[in-house]
């Protein structure tokens, strides 16, 4: 295997920032809470799993193809798992296509894209998708590994000097576009700077994916694993860039 497929075989195993290994990491809090009553138990949110055999013949062909190219990538409740999208075909089939391009074809570095996308879950306070990207961060042996001074930095909204220019740029980005509200002409300009035009519009459209992403987690209510400890503090409620 060429080291380029193995990167991208080990980031597929991360797809739309729902990987539910339950491996646990710094700051663990309590394991997850009992399972709500609104949500299914199989799906581990609040719509049941889609059934391959209820569709129509142009919708199962969509479930086919978005399930190949999944090749185990997305668990949930220990087993592979149509995602929550499927339930709408025709969605779930341009969306899968737009997760695959910004993971898997931009010329973005996967460490870069890992602190991309743990500002926007910070940013937006989402224990899903902290929990499931800070375990890849964690991980040594991950492309997309991060030093843990960058993790804290990013979790618990401290300053961003002495980081390297490259990582605090997009820390910034993130802050500032989640929690701000507003991107400063200074923070735009060294992205751009630093990233190049096609990486800055890349980048963006992964955080603002992995926005959409935790809104839609947070609407179907979707659950840790059972025994999966919830690693973004409970004590966090707001964004750093407030």
């Amino acid at each position: 295997m060429t080291s380029s497929r193995r990167v991208k075989a080990i980031l597929l195993a991360g797809i739309a920032g729902i990987l539910l290994s339950g491996v646990p990491a710094r700051g663990a809090e309590s394991a997850a809470p009992a399972m709500p009553s609104d949500v299914y138990p199989e799906s581990g949110n609040r719509l049941p799993l889609v059934k391959r055999e209820e569709m129509s013949d142009a919708d199962k062909k969509i479930y086919d193809e978005i399930m190949q190219k999944q090749q185990g990538g997305y668990k949930s409740r220990g087993e592979e798992r149509p995602p929550v999208r499927m339930h709408s075909p025709g969605l779930a089939k341009g969306m899968a296509e737009v997760h695959h391009y910004l993971k898997y074809e931009t010329g973005l570095e996967p460490r870069t894209m890992e602190i991309a996308i743990l500002t926007t879950s910070r940013e937006l306070t989402n224990q899903y998708e902290w929990t499931q990207w800070v375990e890849h961060a964690s991980d040594p042996k991950d492309p997309r590994h991060i030093d843990p001074k960058i993790v804290d930095a990013i979790l618990w909204c401290k300053p961003l000097t002495g980081l390297a220019e490259k990582d605090a740029a997009v820390i910034r980005l993130g802050r500032e576009t989640f929690g701000a509200r507003k991107v400063s002409k200074k923070t735009f300009a060294d992205v751009l700077r630093i990233y190049g035009r096609r990486n800055t519009v890349d980048m963006i459209e992964l955080m603002a994916l992995y926005g959409a992403t935790g809104a839609e987690l947070t609407a179907f209510d979707m659950q840790l694993n059972a025994g999966q400890k919830p690693l973004l503090p409970a004590k966090i409620k707001t964004s750093c860039g407030k």
